[in-house]
């Protein structure tokens, strides 16, 4: 195991640090709350002389994920960060990111999107961008984030992979909130990264073609088949960057954390920063004789559903938190785990929860009384619960359609 150093950092200044030990070739970035402290912490890097890539400040959150395509593009390792509208206002280049398939690494501060304006964190934009052709890692704390986003660019210029990866952090709960960590020594950090090697760089003046061009019917199909596929694939490259990370920091990461699962008749499956409240909470239950246990999801995209069927095996009652308002119907993370419990013919009660909407606290009275909706479904032998409700809701749990 490495050598490491005790720090006391936010998840913001551990985003930065991990990003200057990977010696990025190109930063672009527009700031916006509450992850501008990332890029802040870099250009100060840069400005002292700790790193030799360029900042280069833009003038939009789309212009920054441009200029990182265009980096990207030429051959260099590059990396930007961004919160809520400004993620809205990438999303159009964040597409193209992905669909050129082009290792960027992006540090994703979750927050609320408008309207109404709310500058607090929930998983609205990370909900956004779930289907637009990124890996996704979700950190739970800050020392989550600076680990992740050194495996992040490890796993991005995999050439079994070679797509962009986004490193989610809940904004305020672990952006702004300093927690005890350790970190590596620079040239172990860099050592785990790699030296970057643009495999067949698209932009080389010597060989010059054409990118972005049109495709209808005939080739359209194929490109995103092709992009699909190497997105499901890419479970296994995270699984082996992750164990390869433990092996260097003796910090355990896997797609699907599991606490306390084997036995538990009640799981809640969550993730972000409510993962240390809930393994608060299943301690606290645990010590009353209560058979509870709890799933955390690291891996957003691609999906994890081979370990998170293995996780929920042996549950009778699942509930499921989803930190963002689901429009018209229930939670991602709901439907996600919904969808593998079809695939797999798991029977159980599940009861989808929407919680922490615009940085709204979820206690750990929140989570047991969670707990015991799960415990009466269980009791009953079936859902007795409404399949979709709020928790803290001016201090009340109502169905979310009441």
């Amino acid at each position: 195991m490495a050598k490491q150093h005790r720090v006391v950092w936010d998840g913001n200044m551990a985003a930065s640090q991990a990003m200057r030990q990977a010696q990025i070739d190109v930063v672009a970035a527009y700031p916006i709350t509450p992850s501008t402290p990332i890029v802040q912490n870099y250009s100060q890097f840069v400005a002292d002389g700790e790193v030799e890539g360029e900042f280069v400040m833009v003038e939009s959150e789309h212009s920054a994920m441009s200029a990182c395509v265009g980096a990207a593009a030429g051959g260099g390792r590059v990396a930007t960060a961004t919160s809520s509208q400004g993620y809205a206002l990438m999303v159009e280049v964040i597409y193209q990111a992905s669909g050129m398939r082009l290792p960027i690494v992006m540090n994703v501060v979750n927050r609320a999107l408008a309207a109404p304006l709310n500058i607090h964190g929930d998983h609205s934009d990370m909900y956004l961008g779930r289907d637009a052709g990124w890996i996704n890692l979700v950190a739970n704390n800050p020392q989550e984030a600076y680990d992740l986003c050194l495996c992040a660019f490890k796993i991005a210029e995999d050439m079994r992979v070679r797509l962009p990866v986004a490193v989610n952090q809940d904004g305020f709960l672990v952006s702004h909130t300093a927690e005890v960590g350790e970190h590596l020594e620079d040239a172990d950090a860099y050592g785990f990264v790699g030296d970057y090697t643009a495999h067949n760089p698209m932009l080389d003046p010597a060989k010059p073609v054409t990118y972005g061009a049109q495709t209808e019917g005939e080739w359209h199909y194929e490109h995103k088949m092709r992009q699909n596929y190497a997105l499901v694939n890419a479970v296994p490259v995270v699984e082996e960057v992750l164990k390869a990370y433990s092996q260097l920091s003796g910090r355990d990461y896997a797609p699907v954390e599991c606490y306390q699962t084997e036995d538990a008749d009640e799981l809640i499956i969550c993730m972000g920063s409510v993962v240390g409240t809930t393994t608060m909470t299943v301690d606290r239950l645990r010590k009353a004789g209560r058979k509870v246990g709890m799933v955390a999801i690291r891996l957003w995209r691609p999906f994890p559903k081979e370990a998170l069927a293995a996780a929920i095996k042996n549950a009778k009652s699942i509930a499921v938190l989803d930190r963002s308002c689901p429009m018209g119907t229930t939670g991602a993370l709901y439907n996600e785990t919904a969808a593998v419990m079809v695939e797999n013919d798991k029977s159980a009660n599940l009861i989808n929860y929407i919680y922490g909407l615009g940085g709204r606290d979820t206690t750990t009275e929140h989570l047991e009384g969670i707990f015991d909706d799960a415990a009466e479904c269980t009791k009953a032998g079936k859902r007795v619960k409404p399949i979709i409700q709020t928790i803290n809701l001016r201090g009340k749990s109502l169905s979310f359609y009441e």
